[in-house]
This record gives structure tokens, C-alpha cells and sequence, in this order.
């Protein structure tokens, strides 16, 4: 019984060490694609507090912003029906520099606004660091569980929000948030 457990514990370490031999050309390979790993894993610097759309616009934030803004293809029926229901709307956006949902979403979001023509003035932007946190505490009182969240309010009060991600599309969402239809994001019970 001795016997064989030493075979099949040799045999493990001999099948387990199988080493390739590489050459300098490979070894240069395997360098350089770790220099490429090495370079996209870089972090870009987390945004925390009150923004303006030209903060995460501009390098080196436009790596995601300008790409995910100019391909966005805008539902422009539905941005028809929207636009005169943001007349008296405003809107708060909770978003994280670092967070991949927002750098998809809030670059399609300002596309459609810009389609539709809407005033940058009406929109607040407030960045958060991975804990959804502000230095001044900006999120405090405000129930930001994921980012991006797009909250809209009339008259000072919030008629709803999209959470992280809309549930149909952004237009789609914001027009039946805006219309007065009951509207519940992904989050919501």
C-alpha cells in the first residue's frame, strides 16, 4: 500500500511540474503584455464632491466619457416626448468616477440632454467616492445605495430616480418618471 502511495505522489509531481521552455523572444512577449495589463489597470483619480459636466469630460476622465457620449444612439422619439416634461424639472445626479455604471450612464445622459437642448443648470452633479461618500456629506439624507443615481425633482420635492441603471432606457425611464406614471427603479421593492 506504501508502494503505491509514493507512485501516485511521484507521478503528481512530475505531471504538475510541467515547465515550458520559453525563448527571449516569448519572455519579451510576456513583458510587454504586462506592461499593457499594467497600464490599463492604472486608476484614474476619484472625483469626490460637486462637479461640473467639463470636470469628467476632460482628461483624463474622457477616455470613458467622450467615447460612451458620442456613440450613444438617443431614442430621439422618446427625447421628443421628454423634453417639455424637463421644463420644470431638475435633476441631482449621485455618480463615481471610478464606478463603471456611471462612466456609461451619465455620458448617455448628458447626450440626451444635449439632443433635447436642455440647460446644463438644471442638472447638479455630485461625485462620491466607492463608499457613495462626499467630504462635505453631500449624500447624507439623499439614501444613495448605488451610483449612478439620477434623482428628479418638481417643485422641490423628488418625483422619483433611476438607480445604477435604467430599467427599459434612460429616455424611457424619464419619461414615464416625468409623466407621472408608476415608475419603480431596479432597486426598488
Amino acid at each position: 500500500m506504501k508502494k503505491i502511495l509514493y507512485l501516485v505522489a511521484a507521478l503528481a509531481f512530475f505531471a504538475c511540474k510541467n515547465e515550458k521552455k520559453t525563448t527571449p523572444t516569448e519572455k519579451k512577449e510576456v513583458t510587454i503584455s504586462k506592461e499593457i495589463i499594467d497600464e490599463e489597470e492604472k486608476e484614474l483619480p476619484i472625483l469626490k464632491g460637486v462637479q461640473t459636466r467639463k470636470a469628467i469630460s476632460e482628461a483624463p476622465y474622457d477616455v470613458w466619457f467622450g467615447p460612451t457620449y458620442s456613440t450613444y444612439p438617443v431614442d430621439k422619439e422618446t427625447a421628443e416626448k421628454v423634453q417639455p416634461l424637463l421644463a420644470d424639472v431638475t435633476v441631482k445626479v449621485f455618480m463615481g468616477t471610478w464606478c463603471e455604471d456611471s462612466q456609461r450612464e451619465v455620458p448617455h445622459f448628458y447626450r440626451i440632454l444635449d439632443l433635447m437642448k436642455i440647460n446644463e443648470k438644471k442638472v447638479a452633479l455630485i461625485t462620491v467616492d466607492r463608499d457613495k461618500m462626499t467630504p462635505k456629506h453631500l449624500e447624507d439624507g439623499f439614501n444613495i445605495t448605488n451610483v449612478p443615481t439620477f434623482i428628479f425633482y418638481k417643485d422641490g420635492k423628488e418625483i422619483n430616480r433611476i438607480v445604477e441603471s435604467p430599467v427599459t432606457s434612460l429616455e424611457k425611464d424619464m419619461l414615464s418618471i416625468l409623466s407621472g406614471e408608476d415608475y419603480k427603479h431596479i432597486y426598488a421593492e
